[in-house]
């Protein structure tokens, strides 16, 4: 059984897991290092201080990948502008499960006071992230080239952005 729920704290160490394999193993994240359990909880509090969903998903009752939204920048003429981000463990990868919590985030979001999403995607040569948001409405928004070096190699990030008052 599958199913989308809010964050518990229960639920940290298996998304700090989850992270953890993007900053190791990939390019699609510009950290370097994964953060500790407590960089975790902090960002949790943060989104829940904004009001904002932080959600996991599960299968079968394991942590299958996890999903929130957050401020896109944080000065204060961007307030009305959110950034996604997804992510979900390897195994899970392909299952429909990206397309459920992006779409959970964007109903979402349409109830705060944001106007935009914007998704801002690594792209490190799999084209799936911005398959899926473009499944979702997004439009591409530019590209910012070079801008990441990670595992030995330039990464370029591409901007995605969906307008929350369009149907």
């Amino acid at each position: 059984m599958t199913t989308i729920r809010p964050l518990e704290d229960k639920d940290l160490p298996a998304v700090a897991g989850i992270y953890a394999h993007y900053v190791t193993a990939t390019a699609v994240t510009f950290d370097e290092t994964p953060p500790e359990l407590a960089d975790w909880r902090a960002k949790a509090a943060a989104v829940a201080a904004a009001r904002l969903p932080f959600l996991v998903t599960e299968v079968d009752g394991e942590i299958a990948g996890y999903a929130y939204l957050a401020q896109y920048r944080p000065k204060p003429a961007y307030r009305h502008t959110l950034e996604d981000s997804i992510y979900l463990a390897p195994e899970y990868t392909g299952k429909g499960l990206g397309g459920r919590l992006l779409g959970e985030l964007i109903g979402r979001a349409r109830e705060t006071h944001a106007r935009q999403l914007v998704a801002v995607i690594a792209d490190a040569g799999d084209p799936s992230s911005a398959r899926l948001h473009e499944k979702f409405g997004f439009r591409a928004a530019g590209r910012l080239s070079g801008v990441g070096f990670k595992l030995g190699r330039w990464v370029d990030t591409a901007l995605f952005q969906l307008d929350l008052r369009a149907t």
